[in-house]
């Protein structure tokens, strides 16, 4: 049986930054292999944005690999700490969301996961069944097991304090409010990204405290975003969401910097190394272009939550749109009252508003100073720019933003 754990653990293990600790994990296999019962294995998202998004599946894969050992995932759904806002890896407090946002989030992440995960070995739990109804003096209990020199000594905090930007004290609840969570749903096992450690090991702390083993903390790599440098973030606006259209999630991956290539390939698709390697290698010699590259990599990714021929069409299209200056195959038809005409024109600035390609005047004012704005053939680069704009005029704004204008 020894061979076999030692077999679980190296494979588990594998791609992880933090294991603590090996012992323990092995004594948890060894254990549950003897009584014949599953490990809890706890993993936790708050409810930002309704999107799960590349960052996510990381760990969504390797809480598969536990599954895929015959152990059980406790997805927690952080409804109650999403409206406080967690600041881990992060240089500012998350702004916190109402209980009607977090809910709605709420409600589209459990088909999400189970994309990745087994229903039948997921158990979904909402941290609001045992904060909600916290006291006061719960609340101090909690605090009293953990010092102020703890907290601060997370690397997030202390930036912050030294460039004398604002910490609100509830945040300083934020990772109790997490290890609390262990305690509740007993966790065998915690994942989390490595901004996560902290938490994880303060889950620990709690768990002796409550007279419970503590739980095994495994930290796994965070996938940057689409600006190649800070982690893949809802709150950031760097995401791909899994749940994006083909299109949508293919062009964004066609965006990221060569050099994240092979970290997508491996994090995300867990592709073996050999391959990532050789892979590069060819691009490194000029045997292979980085754009069939990166096309192979976009293709292979939406294929995962789409199916391939979605993955071929949205390839075949990005060609179209950014390669050949095509128009895309479909485009959002978009009415605009003939109202918004003055002698006969359309300010362009409102118009893109109007068409939803700029979420603000001020928004479409930059795409149009940025020289992303097209109407019909002519590229706009006068903010106060306002044309005559026939009926089925297409429109662009960005690299796949495009509207089909009906005058009424």
């Amino acid at each position: 049986m020894k061979a076999e754990i030692d077999r679980q653990i190296d494979f588990l293990a594998a791609r992880a930054v933090n294991l603590v600790s090996r012992e323990e994990l092995q004594e948890k296999l060894e254990r549950a292999a003897k009584e014949r019962r599953a490990l809890r294995v706890k993993y936790g998202a708050d409810p930002s944005a309704p999107d799960i998004h590349l960052g996510h599946v990381v760990g969504l894969n390797k809480l598969r690999e536990f599954q895929d050992f015959g152990h059980t995932v406790v997805f927690i759904i952080g409804d109650f700490t999403g409206m406080i806002g967690d600041p881990s890896g992060q240089s500012a407090t998350r702004k916190p969301l109402t209980r009607e946002q977090i809910q709605a989030n709420a409600r589209t992440y459990q088909d999400q996961v189970f994309r990745i995960l087994d229903p039948a070995r997921t158990e979904v739990r909402f941290n609001s069944e045992w904060c909600a109804g916290m006291s006061f003096e719960d609340v101090l209990k909690l605090s009293a097991h953990v010092t102020v020199a703890q907290i601060l000594a997370r690397d997030d905090f202390q930036k912050r304090f030294a460039e004398n930007n604002p910490i609100s004290l509830v945040e300083f609840l934020y990772p109790l409010i997490q290890g609390y969570d262990s305690v509740m749903v007993n966790a065998d096992i915690e994942l989390g990204g490595t901004d996560q450690l902290f938490n994880l090991l303060v889950g620990r702390d709690l768990q002796k405290a409550y007279g419970q083993a503590p739980q095994v903390a495994l930290t796994l790599p965070l996938l940057e975003g689409l600006d190649g440098v800070r982690k893949m973030s809802k709150s950031l606006g760097n995401y791909v969401g899994i749940n994006e259209p083909a299109r949508e999630m293919f062009g964004k991956l066609m965006s990221i910097p060569d050099a994240l290539m092979g970290r997508y390939d491996a994090l995300v698709l867990g592709r073996p190394q050999a391959e990532i390697d050789a892979a590069r290698q060819a691009v490194e010699t000029g045997a292979r272009h980085p754009r069939q590259a990166k096309d192979e990599l976009a293709r292979r990714i939406v294929a995962r939550f789409h199916g391939a021929a979605a993955a071929l069409a949205a390839s075949e299209e990005f060609t179209r749109v950014f390669s050949e200056h095509k128009l895309p195959d479909t485009i959002p038809a978009v009415t605009i009252p003939i109202t918004q005409r003055k002698n006969g024109k359309l300010w362009i600035v409102s118009l893109l508003v109007s068409a939803g390609l700029a979420k603000s005047n001020g928004a479409a004012r930059r795409l149009i100073q940025q020289g992303a704005v097209k109407v019909g053939d002519e590229k706009i680069s006068d903010v106060q720019a306002e044309r005559e704009i026939p009926d089925g005029c297409v429109i662009q704004a960005g690299k796949r933003g495009f509207a089909r204008i009906h005058l009424v």
